[in-house]
């Protein structure tokens, strides 16, 4: 069936999720059946919507005609044999297997030969889902993000037995609905929810070793591009929410240490610290807004003697900003590093500074898209330092213009090791043929509202770097959370080739 014979879609479950697909295909021209297993349900879910959408009109952001015309094409359905025909039902119930291969198998023999079963599905395997039919090969997951009319991203899932025609009438049928509908194979988590993983681990891993506290972990990844940081993120979300995806894709990945649970959330649960529905998660809330303690200022001095050795010019914004510095700067050839007043400031490339300079004072420099343009800079402070080391390291970047953060020397820091994970896993999900490398790109662009898609992330920042960081940290914690993929490693010995 091509997308152009779809006339009638049927949704079933009137929540959040289901009300707002129907609206979306209903705004697409299509003629919508809403049912739920309440019928009182339904007609609150189509009364909701009407207040929304006369709301709308009033602020001049809908016209009359049209908010008339997409409720008059939402019709509540009284029971299951009213959906027969229907060329595509989508089902967005309760996340639960059994109630979803049972309404499928009642739905097969209600509807027509020719109509295709979606799912709307974050977690649970279409292939299982499937494994209740006659006919698999109808049925796909058709992911969509909350709120449903708002954001732009759909995930088609492919299961096992999902036929080639039923995927492309899907995506063609998601793109004139005026979504970015990308392909994934039926894997825990798809795309967006597996690859995001190591955006909240990571962040949870440094709170948990102790590297800073949740606002300035937040602020670092906001100066990397992110809307948002991991903890602020999450209280969003709700604690217990986040927490049940991670278990969930750890447990169905046979306890892969990549999606390890972190005990930092857990606690967060386990004490009802929820977030901002709670009042109280990684921050306090009033009113709905968070309460983030004041980021930390410390004291810095003018340093004696600043050194800038080697080309700095493979990071952008550093000679810019170097530039602005008041006072005298010299040159010399060698590995690109800062000598301020005998410390030895690198970019992090995996290592802490103590491990990477033994017995010297050494600091390691977290990575941001553009030196001059970030707010806040990053540094890991080895023991050898001592306070007036660190007021004058402080000190050069204050004369320029930046907010100083100052984290405990932690490995690779918090956002090139997020970075590095990330790309790593887009990595891991190509090699598996979960979905392709472009496809990967769009749907953490449109799905969690990256500033830009791992891999071409990962392109920019270089393969080598991150796999070499990678290797380091593997190392290190002797974890396979921090293997490299087989992926990455022919993604940067291609990079090496071209060059």
């Amino acid at each position: 069936m091509s997308r152009n014979a779809i006339q009638r879609v049927a949704v079933i479950g009137a929540g959040t999720m289901g009300l707002g697909i129907a609206q979306v295909a209903a705004q697409a021209g299509h003629r919508v059946q809403l049912y739920d297993v309440d019928p009182a349900c339904t007609r609150a879910a189509l009364a909701e919507l009407a207040e929304r959408l006369a709301q709308r009109v009033a602020r001049g952001r809908l016209a009359e005609g049209e908010k008339t015309a997409l409720l008059a094409r939402l019709v509540p359905a009284e029971c299951l044999a009213e959906l027969a025909g229907a060329e595509l039902v989508i089902e967005a119930v309760v996340e639960r297997l059994e109630v979803k291969q049972q309404l499928f198998a009642e739905l097969e023999s209600i509807c027509g030969e020719q109509a295709m079963f979606a799912s709307n599905t974050s977690s649970i395997s279409i292939t299982a889902i499937g494994a209740a039919l006659a006919r698999p090969e109808r049925l796909a997951g058709l992911h969509f993000f909350n709120p449903a009319p708002v954001m732009k991203l759909v995930e088609v899932i492919s299961g096992l037995a999902t036929a080639a025609p039923v995927r492309d009438t899907l995506l063609a049928l998601a793109r004139d609905w005026g979504k970015v509908a990308v392909h994934a194979s039926s894997t825990p988590g798809f795309i967006v929810n597996r690859i995001a993983r190591p955006y909240y681990g990571e962040t949870l891993r440094a709170l948990q070793e102790g590297v800073a506290e949740p606002q300035v972990l937040d602020a670092l990844m906001r100066s990397a591009g992110f809307p948002m940081g991991a903890c602020e993120l999450t209280d969003l979300i709700g604690q217990d929410v986040n927490f049940a995806v991670s278990a969930s894709v750890y447990r169905a990945f046979f306890d892969e240490p990549r999606y390890r649970p972190s005990l930092v959330q857990q606690a967060l649960v386990e004490a009802g610290r929820l977030g901002r529905k709670s009042g109280r998660g990684f921050y306090r809330y009033q009113g709905g807004q968070p309460e983030v303690p004041a980021l930390p200022s410390p004291a810095g001095r003018a340093p004696e003697r600043v050194i800038v050795r080697g080309d700095w010019s493979g990071l952008r914004g550093v000679e810019a900003l170097l530039a602005r510095y008041p006072g005298t700067i010299e040159r010399e050839n060698g590995a690109p590093a800062l000598l301020i007043d005998g410390v030895c400031v690198e970019l992090t490339n995996g290592q802490s500074a103590a491990l990477r300079h033994p017995g010297r004072a050494a600091m390691a420099l977290d990575w941001v898209e553009d030196y001059e343009q970030a707010p806040c800079l990053a540094l890991g402070v080895s023991a050898c330092c001592t306070p007036e080391q660190v007021a004058a390291v402080t000190g050069f970047f204050q004369a320029l213009g930046k907010q100083v953060l100052l984290l405990s020397d932690h490995p690779g820091l918090l956002v090139l090791r997020t970075l590095a994970t990330l790309v790593n896993e887009a990595a891991e999900a190509c090699l598996h043929g979960v979905a392709s490398p472009e496809d990967i790109d769009l749907a953490m662009r449109y799905g969690v509202n990256y500033p830009k898609g791992p891999v071409a992330w990962g392109a920019e920042i270089g393969y080598r770097r991150l796999l070499a960081l990678l290797e380091q940290l593997h190392a290190l914690y002797g974890e396979d959370k921090y293997r490299p993929s087989l992926t990455l490693r022919h993604w940067a010995a291609m990079e090496e080739a071209h060059d």
